[in-house]
């Protein structure tokens, strides 16, 4: 967690499972997806946190958690690229199994859109996302705009890529029975969480006209 430990300092701390005035509050279980996922309040109660369990000096904390944003968002964005891969592998499996007039639907344009169009937007983030990921440093700050860029590409991609494969499915597509109802569900929350894709467009805007050199590397 992090706290003002003086004004205007920020710092981290460790709080452990069963210090006294710290206990889960409500349960969400209603969620459109990553219902997998436990998602609880954190109710803290006057709790009393040893000077053991800081993490680094007083003061560090606003550097944590720019750090650890700029981590969540590469990490969010390859799990973006993991639910649109399995929403390729779905949908081609299905395009060659599923045969329309006489023959695979494969062979129909509108399909091979979805399909072409899916694989395409795939690789590109994923070049990108892999060429982020090897440059992240962990032990600085300032790889904001990288980071962002990333997340904001790769989600929407991914949600692009479950909706055409339920698209390709057809009512299949749209049932539990196949997964790629629950992909385009998971697919969404990765639009919100980790920083909405407005706070994206703000950050890379002002970010960019801040530093519009990083334009001619």
């Amino acid at each position: 967690m992090y706290a003002a430990t003086a004004p205007k300092t920020i710092s981290s701390f460790l709080v452990e499972k069963g210090m006294p005035g710290f206990a889960l509050g409500q349960q969400w279980k209603d969620k459109l997806g990553m219902r997998a996922s436990f998602t609880a309040e954190l109710v803290f109660d006057e709790v009393l946190v040893p000077l053991a369990n800081q993490i680094g000096a007083d003061g560090e904390g606003t550097i944590h958690m720019m750090r650890n944003l700029e981590i969540e968002r590469v990490t969010l964005a390859a799990m973006s690229l993991g639910i649109a891969q399995r929403s390729l592998q779905v949908m081609v499996d299905y395009a060659n199994e599923r045969k329309a007039f006489g023959k695979a639907i494969r062979e129909f344009g509108q399909i091979q859109r979805y399909v072409a169009e899916s694989f395409a937007e795939w690789r590109s983030a994923r070049s990108f996302v892999y060429d982020v990921a090897r440059r992240l440093d962990l032990h600085s700050v300032g790889q904001r705009l990288d980071a962002d860029a990333t997340k904001l590409v790769a989600s929407q991609m991914a949600k692009r890529a479950a909706d055409a494969a339920i698209q390709v499915l057809g009512g299949y597509g749209y049932m539990g029975e196949y997964v790629v109802e629950r992909l385009w569900r998971d697919a969404k929350l990765l639009e919100i969480g980790g920083g909405t894709l407005e706070a994206h467009h703000k950050n890379l805007s002002r970010e960019l006209a801040r530093n519009p050199s990083v334009l001619r590397d």
